[in-house]
């Protein structure tokens, strides 16, 4: 006996995933939480999988879909490669298809063969892809002892250099050093308010334009709401497109500045608008560069606060903790009851003590000087 089913395309198994998200979720919770056989470390990153695969379909914009799924599914799996390893990819796709099957049960989904049918031809592939991706990172590991010492030398040269520069006045010229050492066109430093979940550019090549980036972090940016290394090779569905346009963006990658779980930001590299890869080698190798600037400006940022001598009146402090919160010069006058102009006055006043251009600039040099904790 022979059952017929509709053939799903993944335009249509996406919006299913779109629709169906937060049932999906609740399941996934379930099953994670129900596996006894799942060590901590591997539920963690089973958990990074399943949350950036369902956010990478939620995002997606089903009207520009143009292409067939393999772009996405290889953007998205070259997108986990700091974190994948065969155990966590097989329970990846245990949990996800148990979670879907369990759902469609309960809702006696009409489609349920197509869907399905389409999830193991999307597994398949995906598996395919991790197979030939693991090859090639054999071969290209036979030389492994070179490589490391390769790699070796040039966190050598960084530590020196950081060893060398005295605060965070130095980022410029470190960003600089690192576009030399690991031989990338770009590098850009994002900084993190943790106060106000939020980040800014702060440091990189056409300044206004990095300056001109700043926004809340949510669950719906898996770029700046992570705190691992991440390589896209196409950041279409995870960048916003006005951005990919701004720094004319291809291939990118993120990498954390953390020290002793408080993250600082981020540092960005990419090759000026070519695409190119980036192996789990020298995601690795990056992710180190991140942990080392974290102590850095860790330390640094020690230094200053325990040397800054910088005082400022009671208005100043208030009004300087309301510029944190992301509040306008209106809002913050009839907050405090005071005139427009005066609140102007007291953010000049502010810029001034700070050696500040703008108001970003004064609230992260007051983070850095440690007048905002």
């Amino acid at each position: 006996m022979t059952h017929s089913y509709e053939e799903v395309t993944f335009q249509e198994f996406a919006l299913f995933i779109k629709i169906y998200s937060k049932q999906l979720e609740e399941n996934i919770n379930i099953y994670l939480n129900l596996e006894p056989s799942i060590s901590e470390s591997d539920r963690k990153r089973t958990t990074l999988l399943l949350d950036s695969f369902i956010l990478l379909l939620t995002n997606i914009d089903i009207e520009d879909i143009n292409e067939a799924d393999g772009g996405y599914l290889d953007t998205w799996l070259q997108s986990q490669i700091s974190i994948i390893d065969v155990r966590s990819f097989n329970l990846f796709q245990l949990i996800f298809e148990k979670s879907l099957i369990t759902f469609m049960i309960q809702q006696k989904h009409s489609r349920m063969n197509g869907i399905l049918m389409y999830l193991l031809s999307m597994f398949t592939y995906l598996v395919q892809s991790y197979n030939k991706y693991e090859e090639e990172h054999k071969t290209k590991s036979k030389s492994h002892e070179s490589l490391e010492l390769k790699n070796l030398l040039l966190l050598d040269q960084l530590n020196k250099l950081l060893i060398r520069c005295s605060g965070y006045q130095d980022l410029a010229y470190i960003l600089k050093k690192c576009e030399e050492y690991f031989q990338y066109k770009r590098c850009v430093f994002y900084a993190y308010v943790p106060w106000s979940n939020q980040f800014y550019g702060v440091i990189g090549a056409e300044l206004s334009k990095v300056q001109s980036m700043k926004g809340r972090i949510t669950e719906q940016h898996l770029v700046f709401g992570s705190k691992k290394p991440i390589y896209l090779k196409d950041p279409k569905n995870y960048v916003k497109e006005e951005h990919i346009k701004l720094f004319n963006l291809s291939s990118i990658i993120f990498i954390p500045i953390i020290h002793d779980d408080q993250l600082f930001g981020w540092l960005t590299f990419d090759q000026l608008g070519e695409e190119f890869d980036c192996t789990k080698d020298q995601l690795q190798l990056l992710a180190q560069v991140g942990k080392r600037l974290g102590l850095f400006l860790s330390r640094k940022g020690e230094k200053v606060e325990n040397s800054s001598e910088l005082h400022l009146t009671e208005r100043e402090a208030m009004i300087l903790g309301l510029l944190a919160e992301g509040y306008d010069n209106k809002k913050i006058g009839s907050l405090l009851f005071l005139s427009e102009h005066t609140v102007r006055d007291y953010v000049s006043s502010l810029m001034t003590k700070l050696k500040a251009k703008n108001r970003t600039q004064v609230v992260a040099s007051a983070f850095r000087i440690g007048l905002l904790k």
